[in-house]
Formats: structure tokens, C-alpha cells, sequence
């Protein structure tokens, strides 16, 4: 049976978690321990009491999650957050949490699942944050009919299009979760489709006026790559079994 600090030593190596600074409260790495046993890993996207739960019901003692616990600290232990930490020991669960890194990381991060799922290559990168480039660039892209096809059955559910843009995209970037803070940046980048998570009502106005293709494919869905990659690879390092554990947010 592995050891909680062995799993982590192989999340925190495989995520480059000690090479990427992350906005403040994300506070990447094992966020709660256990009593130091991990039999079976867990994976999901948010930190919250549902997917304790649901960890705890299928055996899990090792959760990864990419949204932790602490985006608004210091956190009271009280309410639901007491809720929240008494599952967590009660069920004898291990917290780890990995932010940014499990967005930007070339193999295993959301912007790279997203592409491998649309048959596409990464080229390049943009969008600079305390010394990385969280955004993913696509320089061969289909046709804006195929395009938008595959992004709609990757997210059936949470797709939304925004085409302004050329039909035969030249340059196209990624990124998971909230795409708000690329949209400045993508003309500089030579970007003329982007898909992103979620965005706001003024970016549709934007789109029209710098002629983009603007894809959206829900905050939660265009996240739920890398917890699942990470997680498998810690299973098959280990000799464990794992679980992806949907809420199936809409958002």
C-alpha cells in the first residue's frame, strides 16, 4: 500500500507544482490529510461537500481536485465549510489540489485534453502569468464547420458559438475554464478562433467587432481533463484503482 507523502511527492513532480506560481488562494498541493493510507484515488473538479461525498461513498481516501478549498481565505471553519472538513476526516480523505499547473501542463493539463479530443496539435503558447503561458495555440485548424462540430460533441451539453471570425480559422488558442482575461490578448497573438469555458455577454460584442470565433464549452467541462489524467497516471504508478467523480455542473 503506498504512502499519502509518496503520493503526493509524484503529483507534486508530475505537475511541476514548485516551478508555477499560482493566484494566491489556490494554494496548490495537498491541502488535507489523512491518516496515511491511500487505497483508491479520486478525482474531481471542485473542492465541494457533494464530491466529498460521493469520494466517500466509493472508497476514495486520495481526491485530486483543481478547484480546492481555499479561493476565499482564511476560510471559517463553519456552515458548510465545517461540513465540508469533518467529511473529509471523517472519511479518513486525503485533499490534493492542483490549480494552474493541471491547465497548462503540454501533456496531461486541461488545454492539452481539450486539443488531443479534437484531433488537434499544439504549436504555441500565449497569455504570460508569473512566468508561464497558460494559454494554448492551434495553427492547423479545420474548417470552422468541422471545427465547431467536434467542439459540440465534445461539450453537448454546455456548447455555445460565437462566429464572426474567418471560416477557415488560421490560428486558434485554448484555454480552460474562464477565458475572460485572454480576449485582450488575442489579436497580439494572431488569433482569430478561441475556445474557452465561459465568458461575458460583452465579449459576444467584441467578437463582432475584431472578427473572432468565439467557442464556449462550459467552466467545469473544459476542467475536467486534467484531475482524470493525473489521477490515472497515480493509479497506474501505484497499483490503485480510481474513480472520476462528476457533479455534472452545468456552468
Amino acid at each position: 500500500m503506498p504512502r499519502l507523502q509518496d503520493l503526493v511527492a509524484f503529483c507534486d513532480e508530475r505537475t511541476n507544482r514548485s516551478q508555477i506560481t499560482d493566484f494566491p488562494p489556490a494554494m496548490n498541493g495537498l491541502q488535507a490529510a489523512n491518516s496515511g493510507k491511500v487505497t483508491k484515488i479520486g478525482a474531481a473538479v471542485d473542492a465541494g461537500l457533494i464530491p466529498f461525498e460521493m469520494a466517500a461513498a466509493a472508497g476514495v481516501d486520495f481526491l485530486i481536485v483543481h478547484h480546492g478549498m481555499n479561493w476565499k481565505s482564511p476560510m471559517p471553519l463553519t456552515g458548510a465549510n465545517y461540513r465540508k472538513v469533518r467529511q473529509l476526516f471523517d472519511a479518513d480523505i486525503a485533499l490534493y489540489s492542483s490549480h494552474l499547473p493541471l491547465d497548462l501542463h503540454p501533456e496531461i493539463g486541461n488545454n492539452a485534453g481539450i486539443a488531443r479530443r479534437l484531433g488537434l496539435s499544439i504549436t504555441d503558447w500565449f497569455l504570460p502569468y508569473e512566468g508561464n503561458n497558460i494559454g494554448a495555440i492551434v495553427e492547423q485548424v479545420p474548417l470552422r464547420t468541422i471545427l465547431r462540430q467536434r467542439i459540440q460533441e465534445l461539450f453537448p451539453a454546455t456548447f455555445t458559438a460565437i462566429e464572426a471570425g474567418p471560416e477557415q480559422p488560421q490560428r486558434m488558442g485554448i484555454l480552460s475554464g474562464s477565458g475572460q482575461s485572454a480576449i485582450s490578448a488575442l489579436k497580439s497573438a494572431g488569433i482569430d478562433t478561441f475556445l474557452t469555458g465561459e465568458l461575458k455577454q460583452e465579449h459576444f460584442n467584441i467578437a463582432q467587432e475584431e472578427g473572432l470565433n468565439l467557442y464556449l464549452g462550459g467552466h467545469y467541462c473544459t476542467e475536467v481533463f486534467g484531475v482524470m489524467a493525473l489521477a490515472e497516471e497515480a493509479a497506474q504508478k501505484f497499483g490503485l484503482e480510481w474513480e472520476f467523480l462528476p457533479t455534472n455542473c452545468p456552468l
